[in-house]
């Protein structure tokens, strides 16, 4: 029998966003992760290329569950990232995301036995990153706001990688609040609090 498993390193096994996403900002682990990350960055031709091997990847999924969809593949933030449009891609998402997250998993898989070396990629379909990332913003937003009425600690639901990390970024840019995750996947959640003087 044949092992296919290949090498998962923490940020393939949290991103994303991601893997995107999916490094936090308040886990040191993370942060010298991300460091390291930041001192390898591939060149964007490297990076385009890891989405075209994506994007032959997902044509092909597509082809096989006979759905049509353009499919794009770009370089965005120093990620590749492929993005799928068109109608009846529903299925292709599946229940807050995890059809997605799971498609983007095999994305990387094939990217990384074409190229031996662990990706990064953004996986989207139908826009389904870009509406959750505004309705987290609108989530991160709400919590901001008990947290400074109330001075009180807010718990958000348990979120993936990708959802934390947006909720992060918006958090991290307004003044008066911190935040940062705790428990374990996939019950890890965000607590939003107001930031220690």
């Amino acid at each position: 029998m044949t092992d296919t498993s290949i090498p998962r390193t923490k940020e393939s096994l949290d991103a994303a966003a991601d893997p995107i996403a999916d490094q936090e900002t308040d886990d040191t682990e993370d942060v010298a992760e991300e460091t390291a990350v930041a001192r390898k960055v591939p060149a964007d031709t490297d990076l385009f290329r890891q989405s075209e091997i994506a994007a032959d990847y997902i044509e092909g999924l597509l082809d096989i569950l006979d759905y049509d969809g353009d499919i794009d593949e770009l370089v965005s933030s120093g990620r590749p990232v492929v993005e799928v449009v068109g109608g009846r891609l529903q299925a292709l998402v599946g229940q807050r995301g995890a059809t997605l997250e799971a498609l983007q998993e095999l994305a990387r898989l094939a990217v990384f036995r074409q190229t031996g070396a662990p990706s990064r990629l953004l996986l989207d379909v139908g826009g389904y990153r870009a509406n959750r990332r505004k309705e987290l913003a609108a989530v991160a937003k709400n919590a901001v706001e008990k947290v400074k009425e109330y001075g009180e600690p807010v718990r958000l639901e348990p979120m993936s990688a990708f959802e934390r990390k947006c909720v992060h970024d918006v958090v991290n840019a307004m003044a008066g609040v911190e935040s940062e995750s705790e428990g374990v996947e996939p019950d890890r959640r965000i607590v939003v609090r107001p930031a220690k003087d």
